[in-house]
């Protein structure tokens, strides 16, 4: 089967949602986009529909509500997600990635922490 495309941004929120509580009905899923955003159930019906016909998601069809779950690995959809806007955006340049992101200056104590970890583990890698 052929790799389904990068999803939208509305695909994404989907996915996120699924990600983040597994197995879900439209039901679900609808109510908490909706807590998010002004949304129609129907348009998250049609949403998770064609995500499906792209590959996706995947259907559990055995029960009168029909489950959906992503088919797309979380990991492997954000650093695909990272390396596009990384190459449209910075040329390429993970370090201008970071350095835009970290001046934002919404990064936890624990994050900066873990992100110095993992330069670190790199440094240690290249030497």
């Amino acid at each position: 089967m052929p790799t389904p495309p990068m999803p939208t941004d509305a695909e994404l929120g989907i996915l996120r949602i699924l990600w983040e509580r597994g197995p879900a009905t439209v039901r679900q899923v609808y109510e908490s986009l909706a807590q998010e955003r002004d949304l129609g159930y129907t348009t998250v019906l049609k949403t998770m529909q064609v995500m499906l016909d792209k590959g996706q998601l995947a259907r559990d069809a055995s029960e009168r509500s029909h489950v959906y779950r992503a088919a797309m690995v979380e990991g492997d959809t954000k650093g695909q997600l990272v390396t596009d806007f990384m190459a449209k955006a910075f040329s390429g340049s993970a370090q201008q990635l970071l350095m835009h992101a970290l001046r934002g200056g919404k990064t936890s104590v624990g994050e900066l922490d873990a992100i110095q970890q993992l330069l670190d583990e790199a440094r240690k890698g290249r030497s």
